[in-house]
């Protein structure tokens, strides 16, 4: 892990990290911002995000928006309009049923439209630093890569990380292996001779790698 941090250090964080670290680890904009990554760029989800929360910053202000005043702030995320009207629903459901404070557990982050598991670790994690590990496409084929753990998807993934990883490194975990995912573990061809962890890889499934 500490070879890890040391090798990304250079490499920007992650656009709902850079969100979360700028609001002071505000959950509500942890949320908003995680669902607007969703097959969306980093820099297109920090600009949609920036331009939302400019507009409004909590559930009953976003609450008060028509979906076209969010279509017009988040857009071009990808499927923004179904964003849109996914993120008014959840503001509505948080002022109605939990006074419009953001869950702090898993379980009940889940019962929101549109919230899975990754979304729901992210908003534990970064919203209110409680243990979680959430997976992404990243987190789940580099643990694999490495032979770490052997899983079929992302939510048999995160059960395995649980079981295996020391909790010390929970929280943490996603920022680390989407920032090396994204610079040097890349799923095409990856840059295993610039690699910090390559001694303790297995790559597999790695047939082409480059210098």
């Amino acid at each position: 892990m500490r070879a890890l941090a040391r090798a990304i250090h250079a490499h920007e964080l992650p656009a709902v990290e850079k969100i979360a670290e700028e609001s002071h680890d505000d959950p509500f904009e942890v949320l908003i911002s995680t669902m607007l990554s969703a097959q969306t760029r980093d820099p297109v989800t920090a600009a949609a995000s920036a331009r939302l929360f400019k507009v409004a910053r909590t559930p009953r202000a976003m609450a008060t928006l028509t979906g076209k005043q969010i279509e017009k702030a988040i857009f071009p995320v990808g499927f923004y309009h179904t964003k849109a009207k996914v993120i008014r629903d959840i503001c509505r459901t948080l002022l109605k049923d939990y006074g419009g404070r953001v869950p702090d557990e898993i379980d009940e982050l889940l019962k929101l439209k549109g919230v899975g598991r990754k979304t729901a670790n992210l908003v534990v994690t970064l919203g209110y630093r409680k243990p979680g590990i959430c997976v992404d496409t990243h987190v789940h084929r580099i643990s694999n890569r490495w032979g770490y753990i052997k899983t079929k998807d992302p939510k048999e993934s995160e059960f395995a990380l649980r079981a295996k990883l020391p909790k010390k490194y929970w929280i943490e975990y996603n920022d680390l292996l989407v920032t090396f995912g994204q610079h040097l573990c890349r799923p095409i061809s990856p840059l295993c001779s610039q690699c910090p962890v390559r001694q303790y890889c297995a790559r597999v499934g790695v047939t082409v790698s480059r210098q």
